[in-house]
């Protein structure tokens, strides 16, 4: 039996259940016809302590109720008295100071369990919410006020502009996906292929220079800054390499090799690497007399992307075979192949802040970002932009990267990696974003496109050793000519 009650009175004798409690007054002598009364009304006249008493109507028991048959929890005042005893140290602490608020008051018996018995339902609908320890403050004091209560503020996201500070007009780029047409170098001078001519840009005095024409025989297909800023190469399409000095805007060497156009340069301190049509990456030193030192072959269609690491150990190479490789300084053929592309990859770019991180983007029919470790060979994440990916490139001071895209958007969008979180996606371009470069201070992007226009946005934050200013983004918002 789970009652006690019961139980109890079991043991007993049917004559100890029928006697009547002992009183202090005289005994009465006992007849025969009240004793026959006594046993028809003795739960009607009298109450005996000892014994539950039960009616006709069932009227549950909290005392007798087994919640456990009903897969219910015991109710418990758990929560309000956590809430009590927060709301008591705060108001302490609001009323005689700080250094109350940790001191713990005398114990005392709780008795509201026995002056305030439970009065809750076993099935009760409950619509509550857990209050934070702010809410409980009294008086609204800072949360300094108190000892041990602590709220982080909450980091706003950092906004990106969506606008260009600067718009320069560019006669003649031309819309060619297999082209790499824009540079910037680390002396802020921006280079430009315009038709059959270069011209340089300086950033800080906005000054245009004509560095040299190609004549009406030839064209520009890439241009690419040596890592000190002096020197510039020239990829054209007759498949020569020329080397020109900036400062004196003078011709230094011209190199061959190649058959077909040169759609991409890529530098590596003294070692300048050339892409071309005719599916060759040719690996020059220009203090070697010779054109070129070695011949890079595995790709079977275009070169159109070339990057080497920040360490100067692996290059990168995407073609028109929607391949991508890469190859160390010794090579002749690709130490890494990697044919996860269903379209040509000319978006390349290596993480500055991870060593091994490579990141690569398809055309029109892949449209995907893809990340690589090229130091365990394995293929980390893909992200599916929508739009082919045209150029990628990582900012230097935030774990962040850009990338710029052609059909059908149109847009650039910046990231945060390894969330791959959109911070910002800018438009204004109408034609595909082809072109990428990246200022020396990691802040500005400069974009051109089809519709022969650079644009130059404001997209990543300067280092933390800097101030927030930038001598580019100070410039004002304007819109001239390159030429």
């Amino acid at each position: 039996m789970d009652d006690p009650m019961l139980s109890s009175s079991s043991s007993s004798s049917s004559t100890q259940l029928n006697q009547p409690p002992p009183t202090p007054l005289a005994v009465q002598p006992e007849t025969p016809a009240r004793h026959i009364e006594r046993m028809l009304n003795v739960n009607h006249h009298h109450r005996s302590p000892s014994r539950t008493i039960y009616s006709d109507r069932f009227i549950p028991s909290r005392s007798g109720s087994n919640f456990g048959l009903f897969d219910i929890k015991s109710p418990t005042n758990s929560q309000s008295d956590e809430t009590s005893s927060a709301y008591t140290t705060l108001l302490r602490a609001a009323l005689f100071g700080p250094d109350t608020a940790g001191v713990i008051p005398p114990a005392t018996p709780d008795r509201r369990g026995l002056m305030n018995p439970p009065n809750q339902n076993i099935f009760r609908f409950k619509s509550e919410t857990r209050r934070s320890m702010h809410s409980l403050l009294p008086f609204g004091f800072d949360d300094d006020v108190v000892t041990g209560v602590h709220h982080s503020p909450v980091k706003t996201p950092r906004k990106v502009p969506r606008s260009p500070y600067k718009v320069l007009d560019a006669p003649a780029l031309q819309d060619d996906f297999y082209l790499n047409l824009v540079d910037w170098s680390s002396h802020n001078v921006l280079a430009v292929g315009l038709g059959n001519c270069v011209y340089l840009w300086n950033a800080c005095s906005s000054k245009v220079t004509k560095l040299c024409d190609l004549g009406t025989d030839d064209s520009v297909c890439s241009v690419g800054w040596a890592q000190r800023g002096t020197h510039l190469a020239v990829g054209t399409g007759n498949g020569k390499v020329q080397i020109w000095d900036a400062s004196r805007c003078k011709r230094v060497r011209t190199m061959e090799g190649h058959r077909l156009r040169i759609g991409a340069l890529a530098w590596s301190s003294s070692m300048l690497s050339s892409g071309s049509r005719d599916k060759s990456i040719l690996q020059r030193d220009i203090r070697a007399q010779e054109d070129f030192v070695s011949k890079l072959s595995g790709h079977k269609s275009e070169v159109c992307g070339l990057k080497w690491s920040y360490d100067n150990r692996e290059l990168a190479s995407g073609g028109n075979d929607n391949r991508l490789f890469v190859w160390n300084q010794h090579s002749t053929q690709p130490v890494l192949k990697y044919c996860e592309h269903t379209a040509a990859v000319k978006a390349i770019a290596w993480s500055p802040h991870l060593h091994g991180l490579l990141a690569s983007g398809g055309g029109t029919a892949d449209r995907c970002i893809r990340f690589w470790n090229t130091t365990t060979n394995s293929h980390l994440s893909c992200m599916d932009t929508g739009s082919q990916v045209c150029n990628l490139v990582w900012s230097k001071n935030v774990n962040e990267l850009v990338s710029t895209h052609g059909y059908s958007q149109n847009q650039i969008i910046v990231w945060r990696y390894p969330t791959m979180s959109k911070l910002a996606t800018l438009t204004g371009h109408t034609y595909r974003v082809l072109y990428l470069a990246i200022s020396p201070d990691g802040q500005t992007i400069v974009t051109g496109a089809g519709d022969e226009t650079l644009r130059f946005w404001n997209v990543f934050p300067s280092p933390k050793s800097q101030n927030t200013g930038s001598e580019i983004g100070a410039s004002c918002l304007g819109r001239t000519i390159i030429r």
